[in-house]
């Protein structure tokens, strides 16, 4: 019986945005890459100096984009997140409900939040996240009973930020037993929260999902190194070292899976869908390997195309590839 994941974040809107240099990054103080924090007005102060490039929207949010490929893979998926009663939420909300992921989703008064994702001419992404109302969810609002639908729980490290909630929701997963996959989001993320990290992954996580950046910022180590560290601490650790494939690690056994070599356009959302390929994989008893090339296969479909959502028209390819994986 395939296992059912719920996902927590902000809950995001996405506004995208192809730049035709980094002087605007430079101008914001946005370190190229990075996903910095933003106020209401810089965030509008961002948008206006965008005008006139190309840009276009769609749902966001970490967590939110791998919950929605593993839908689109036909997994069975949940959303907790926060966001308001105005157009950007009513967007937010429907977009889910038509990929039939169950949202568990909350109300503030302050407007829904949005991301301007700001694409550099060699494809990185960087992010002036305003959270508005994704920021006022907390751990009162949720039950255990949440929960008890779910075998994974899924988060983005966006949410360490918010120590309360992160921790709140992890003792109520735990609680019904769930098994808990963290992806580490950013390396500011992780130099801002390394010690509450560090705890987090001891106490609660099972799967661990970085980039090498993200690795070096926890561990201070290179790729292989930094992958048998993490491995020490939770069941599953993955380190994901871009066109070179990916590394994982589950005790003593080490897996190196390749990634198909494609021209990147934008690399946005694929370490979201990456988590993706993975998680659907182990709610379906992939093997270690099976499950890192079905998310190496979504990462290199995803950095075609602008945005972090995978096109309509790839996925009967993409279910035809996990058929064969399961044989």
């Amino acid at each position: 019986m395939p296992k059912a994941i719920v996902g927590i974040g902000s809950a995001l809107v996405d506004i995208l945005v192809q730049l035709e240099d980094d002087q605007l990054l430079h101008a914001f103080q946005l370190p190229k890459g990075s996903m910095t924090l933003v106020d209401a007005v810089l965030s509008q102060k961002i948008l206006d100096s965008t005008a006139g490039l190309e840009r276009s929207i769609e749902t966001g949010g970490s967590a939110a984009n791998t919950l929605r490929a593993i839908a689109q893979l036909g997994g069975k998926a949940g959303f907790i997140g926060k966001i308001s009663n105005d157009p950007m939420g009513h967007f937010f909300k429907e977009e889910f409900e038509k990929n039939q992921i169950t949202p568990h989703l909350f109300y503030s008064q302050i407007p829904t939040g949005k991301a301007a994702t700001l694409i550099s001419p060699d494809s990185e992404r960087t992010f002036g996240t305003y959270l508005g109302a994704a920021s006022e969810l907390t751990a009162d609002e949720l039950s255990e009973e949440l929960f008890s639908n779910y075998d994974y729980l899924h988060i983005e490290g966006y949410l360490v930020f918010n120590h309360a909630l992160i921790e709140g929701v992890l003792k109520l997963s735990k609680k019904q037993g769930l098994k808990i996959a963290l992806d580490m989001a950013s390396f500011n993320v992780v130099e801002a929260n390394l010690d509450f990290l560090k705890r987090l992954i001891d106490e609660y996580v099972d799967i661990v999902f970085a980039n090498e950046e993200e690795a070096k910022a926890y561990t201070g180590l290179e790729p292989q190194a930094a992958l048998s560290e993490i491995a020490k601490q939770c069941e599953i650790a993955i380190v994901k070292i871009g066109r070179d494939g990916s590394l994982i690690q589950a005790g003593d056994r080490f897996v190196k899976v390749a990634t198909p070599q494609v021209k990147s356009v934008d690399t946005t959302g694929a370490g979201d869908v990456y988590a993706s390929g993975f998680l659907y994989g182990l709610a379906h008893d992939f093997s270690l390997e099976n499950c890192g090339k079905l998310a190496s296969l979504l990462a290199s479909k995803v950095i075609q195309v602008f945005g972090a959502k995978i096109p309509d028209s790839e996925w009967v390819e993409i279910k035809h590839e996990v058929e064969g994986l399961l044989e």
